[in-house]
This record gives C-alpha cells, sequence and structure tokens, in this order.
C-alpha cells in the first residue's frame, strides 16, 4: 500500500520452542493511530521491537516508511521513534541534558528550539533542571516522550507507554499524543489498557503471537455474537453460580464487581427478568441489572475463548 507507514506480511518470531508472534500481517496508514492491543506475552513488544529493527523476523517481510528495519537500521532510526516499555533515560542527568542527549546520538543540529517547544508541550519547563531519577512516573513519561520526538520522527512506536502511571497522568500523555497526531506523525502503540484502544483510529486484539481481530474498535464490538447483560449483586459468588444456571445464558465473565453474562441478540431484556426473578428466589441482592453495551475487552475474551 501506497500510503502505509509500516506493514507487515505472514511475520514470524520464534524463541527456542516457543512462537512469540504467529503468521501476523497487517498494515499501518501513514497518519493514523493504531493499537496493538493485548496482555502481557502477548507478542506486542517483539513486534515492536522487529519494526525498530532489533530483532529480525523468522520469516515473513517487515517494512517501515518503505524500508526494512534490520537492513536499513540507520536509515529507519532517523525517521522513527521508539518508546521502550522500560525507562531508558539517565537518572543523572538532567530533563534538559537527557533531551540534549537523544537529540545528539540522532545527530539534530540546532536542537534547542525544538527542544524548548517539546518542553513546552509536555508541561516540564519550569523542572527542566531535575534530575530524570527524581521525576514521577507522570513526568518520567513526558519526558521520554520529549526524548523519543526531538528529532522529528515521522513514525512514533510506543510500547506500553502509559504503564504503571497513574489516571491523571494517563489522561495528559493521550492529550499529548492528540497532539502531535494532529501534526500528520504516524502513532504506532502496544497497550494492555482495552480502554485506550478506543482512541485508536484501528486495532489489532492480539493474543499469544496471534492477531485475532483487526478493524475500527466499533467495528470490532459489532462482530460480538450477542448481547450483553451486566449484573452486579451481592455476593458476587452466589450470583455467579445463579447465572450460571440459566441454560440460555451462553457465557458468563467477571469484571472487578461485575458480571457480563452473554445472551443472544434480541433475547437481553428477557434475560435480564428471568436472571432478576433467579436472584430473588435465591435471595441475592442485585444493586445493578441492565443490557450494556459490548466493550471490547468482551469481544476480546470471546475471541481468545474460540482460538483455543
Amino acid at each position: 500500500m501506497n500510503d502505509a507507514a509500516i506493514t507487515l506480511e505472514h511475520v514470524t518470531k520464534r524463541f527456542g520452542q516457543t512462537e512469540a508472534v504467529r503468521g501476523v500481517s497487517f498494515d499501518v496508514r501513514k497518519g493514523e493511530m493504531f493499537g496493538l492491543i493485548g496482555p502481557d506475552g502477548a507478542g506486542k513488544t517483539t513486534t515492536i521491537r522487529m519494526l525498530c529493527g532489533l530483532l529480525g523476523a523468522d520469516s515473513g517481510t517487515i517494512r517501515v516508511l518503505g524500508k526494512d528495519p534490520v537492513k536499513e537500521h540507520h536509515a529507519i532510526t532517523r525517521t522513527v521513534g521508539y518508546f521502550s516499555q522500560k525507562f531508558s533515560l539517565y537518572g543523572d542527568l538532567s530533563i534538559d541534558e537527557n533531551i540534549a542527549f537523544f537529540a545528539e546520538i540522532h545527530g539534530v543540529k540546532g536542537y534547542q528550539a525544538r527542544r524548548n517547544r517539546l518542553l513546552d508541550m509536555m508541561q516540564l519547563t519550569k523542572f527542566r533542571d531535575r534530575l530524570a531519577e527524581r521525576l514521577s512516573g507522570g513526568m518520567r513519561q513526558k519526558l521520554a516522550l520529549a526524548c523519543t520526538l526531538v528529532h522529528e520522527p515521522d513514525v512514533v512506536l510506543l510500547d506500553e507507554p502509559t504503564t504503571g502511571v497513574d489516571p491523571v497522568s494517563r489522561r495528559e500523555f493521550w492529550r499529548l499524543l492528540s497532539e502531535f497526531l494532529s501534526l500528520g506523525i504516524t502513532i504506532f502503540m502496544a497497550t494492555p489498557y482495552l480502554d485506550e484502544a478506543e482512541r485508536c483510529s484501528r486495532v489489532a486484539l492480539m493474543s499469544e503471537g496471534l492477531v485475532l481481530a483487526l478493524d475500527h474498535p466499533s467495528a470490532i464490538r459489532a462482530t460480538f455474537p450477542g448481547e450483553i447483560v451486566e449484573v452486579i449483586a451481592e455476593p458476587l459468588e452466589a450470583a455467579l453460580a445463579v447465572v450460571r444456571q440459566d441454560a440460555r445464558v451462553q457465557d458468563v465473565q467477571t469484571f472487578g464487581e461485575r458480571l457480563h453474562a452473554r445472551v443472544e441478540k434480541g433475547q437481553g431484556e428477557p434475560a435480564v427478568a428471568r436472571i432478576r426473578a433467579a436472584l430473588q428466589q435465591t435471595g441475592v441482592e442485585a444493586t445493578s441489572l441492565r443490557v450494556v453495551a459490548t466493550s471490547l475487552e468482551d469481544v476480546f475474551i470471546d475471541r481468545v475463548t474460540h482460538a483455543r
């Protein structure tokens, strides 16, 4: 595809007997925000490291901006920014010094104005002399993003950038990503958070090295084969036992203090009435019982279940 910033075709990567990535194919369009979504061990980091040229694929083809990231690694580093899953900045350097270091290793000349703009966008200007080791988790993530962007890459690869940061910092980080997206930068992000997938133009749901679904989040949700009845009740274990006894409930999953019971399309409201009556008969108190919109998490669990 001429408008593709990233393409993978039948890519496989093995570590010993383990297939971390299994025949994966997809493309990422220029200027879009693409999410690779999945739990730990899904193959997300391995995929990103192959896109960076840090790992070679055992089979298949990878192109980033039309280049082979392994054979043309030097060219890739000039046009791609990589945000590592692990904090990779220098704790004994200040914010200013970290950004300067990353600018210089990328061969950026006259980076001071660019650094100042990034610090303003990240709201880090007044902290520019603070050592990186003394920053909060959210400030470290913003500094890492600034270092990733200082050489003005066309593509940014983010490996779980919001893991371990507080909700306010996550929201601020997403605001920044939206700003950079508006500048035409292609953003490829791996994350375990399904709620973050909703912010992407397209997502790939990944599990155990396989891509289980690939589309716009709303289109993926629309593929769910049924309706979801949400049950909030006390005690939850007793409510789970009652819901499982309903022969017309196809599946039930626990989400924190909630149960999600899957029924056939069009059967949500009848299921609500049946489950409410069954809970009352067993003395379980339901604080909420309703049909809810299908989430990506519902789809993901359904796809993983049927993939096994």
